[in-house]
């Protein structure tokens, strides 16, 4: 079976709670190639990886991060919310595909640099939306990208032009062979997102995509290696 890349969404949320350092560790440890993580910045500006808004859903309190310090945040989580600096280093050694949520052109500028200044422009991408992967593309000539696209409907080639996303990134429910060889034709590579049963990511695979996004990182591992989950 074809080997595609295994992008493990927000850590090994199966098992430890996501986008947190030992969520992190814990797919690196299950066979991610790379992982996915949602960052967004606190009030004081420090980029801090959350994929909500608020912090009702994982850590229980109704507050919003918009409102919150990174001292205020790391006193309500016990520091569980890792800054993106301290995700960056966790994993040195992984290509890191970073999500944008809620995306503004502060929070990119803010989350680019960061990314220089640690020195993993060349193991980051991101993906995201329309206007978020143009202020990326803005702000960082050489970043990579997957575009995230949700409709059938191919992009503008003035919208690809101005953009240069390596990727197309399509909800795994889209994605037809004819599909993949379309956009592998225009030059760029497909990944699918968010697949968590082995009978998907054998079809998506079958289908001719390049990386797979799931929160069972361990079964893709398994299935394009033949090793045990």
């Amino acid at each position: 079976m074809r080997t595609v890349t295994a992008v493990a969404h927000r850590g090994d949320p199966y098992r430890v709670r996501e986008n947190t350092l030992a969520s992190l560790r814990s797919a690196v440890e299950r066979g991610a190639d790379a992982v996915e993580i949602d960052v967004r910045l606190t009030r004081d500006g420090v980029p801090v990886l959350l994929h909500d808004d608020s912090l009702k859903r994982l850590w229980g309190h109704e507050r919003l991060l918009a409102g919150l310090t990174e001292k205020d945040l790391h006193e309500l989580t016990g520091g569980g919310v890792p800054t993106l600096r301290e995700a960056l280093s966790a994993i040195p050694a992984h290509r890191v595909m970073i999500d944008l949520p809620g995306a503004t052109a502060r929070s990119v500028r803010t989350v680019v640099g960061v990314v220089h200044d640690c020195g993993a422009a060349e193991r980051a991408y991101y993906c995201g939306g329309t206007s978020a992967m143009l202020e990326v593309r803005a702000t960082d000539p050489g970043a990579e990208i997957a575009m995230t696209w949700t409709t059938l409907t191919p992009p503008r080639a003035t919208l690809v032009d101005a953009m240069k996303p390596r990727w197309l990134n399509y909800r795994f429910g889209l994605v037809s062979r004819d599909l993949t060889d379309r956009v592998h034709r225009d030059g760029l590579l497909v990944s699918a997102w968010t697949a968590d049963t082995g009978r998907t990511m054998r079809r998506l695979i079958a289908r001719g995509v390049d990386s797979i996004t799931t929160n069972r990182v361990d079964v893709l591992h398994a299935l394009t290696t033949g090793a045990r989950p």
